[in-house]
């Protein structure tokens, strides 16, 4: 099945549309800020606050009348997928966002479906539709051209986009996880525990690290970009989850990237040259293969 099917297409109110326009605003916008945010904050502190602000949405949860519970027989596959979702893809992305500009680094990201299509087929065997693997080919081309230019420097200085790959790759299987086990709660329990379990080994080693977030002596600009990283683009995911029907939410994904790079070069500054426009190009034609596409017969 796509991830948008026919009939959710018909059910999509305007109001559903406006939060998926403004879910891809917040979204794209967040890497900017991000970036901001690291600028004067060491990673692991950084990644420490962000696990506290997800593990909210368990309070969310219990304001809306859910029981908070948590069964010792989901505590394994629930911690794998927390691990990918949260400790992986917190740890991966930041430190590859600290280390390349937050543009590419969202472009990059953003290959995640790529990713997704090919572990679904791997664990879910899910049907690779010739849709699905054009996608996957669009997105592998957009990174080989935003490495092409710069291949010399690539060699020399490569964690910067490894850990974006790593990252997306992640996020991929964690996306997988989720469809792979059933859960006997919500999602916004689901994402609450997620944060909460995942945050822990990202917690422990900023102790162990000495990771100070430094909050006293972040300038006005990084605390602006610190909460608006912590609240906005997580409000508006759990309010997409709570009224978009079904997946419907992927096509928001469709103009993050797109967001997230031209929002860097006005906020921070970033070159745009042709090479990045190209390779953006390249990975959003693949997400809208992948999204978009005709799903399994």
């Amino acid at each position: 099945m796509s991830l948008v099917d026919r009939g959710q297409r018909r059910g999509v109110a305007p109001a559903s549309l406006l939060l998926l326009a403004a879910l891809a605003l917040f979204w794209g916008l967040a890497w900017p800020a991000m970036k901001i945010v690291l600028d004067e904050m060491p990673v692991l502190g950084f990644r420490v606050i962000s696990c506290a602000a997800g593990a909210v949405a368990l309070l969310l949860a219990r304001l809306s009348g859910e029981p908070i519970r948590l069964p010792l027989r989901v505590l394994p596959s629930l911690t794998m997928v927390a691990l990918l979702n949260v400790t992986l893809w917190q740890i991966c992305m930041a430190f590859g966002l600290a280390l390349m500009p937050a543009g590419r680094a969202s472009i990059i990201a953003y290959t995640m479906p790529a990713f997704a299509t090919f572990f679904g087929w791997l664990f879910l065997h899910e049907h690779l539709t010739t849709a699905r693997l054009c996608g996957l080919a669009l997105s592998m081309a957009g990174i080989a051209i935003l490495v092409a230019p710069e291949f010399g420097r690539f060699i020399a200085e490569p964690l910067g986009m490894l850990l974006m790959v790593m990252a997306a790759a992640a996020w991929a299987g964690g996306t997988v996880g989720m469809k792979y086990f059933r859960w006997p709660f919500s999602i916004l329990q689901n994402t609450g525990w997620q944060f909460a379990i995942g945050g822990i080994p990202i917690a422990l080693s900023a102790i162990a690290m000495g990771s100070d977030p430094h909050l006293g002596a972040l300038s006005a600009r990084a605390w602006a970009s610190l909460l608006y990283v912590v609240t906005f683009p997580t409000l508006f995911w759990f309010k997409a989850v709570d009224m978009l029907p079904g997946s419907i939410s992927a096509i928001g994904s469709l103009a993050i990237p797109v967001v997230g790079t031209l929002s860097a070069a006005v906020l921070l500054g970033e070159p745009l040259d042709v090479f990045e426009l190209v390779a953006l190009g390249l990975v959003v034609m693949g997400l809208a293969l992948v999204a978009l596409g005709p799903g399994e017969s």
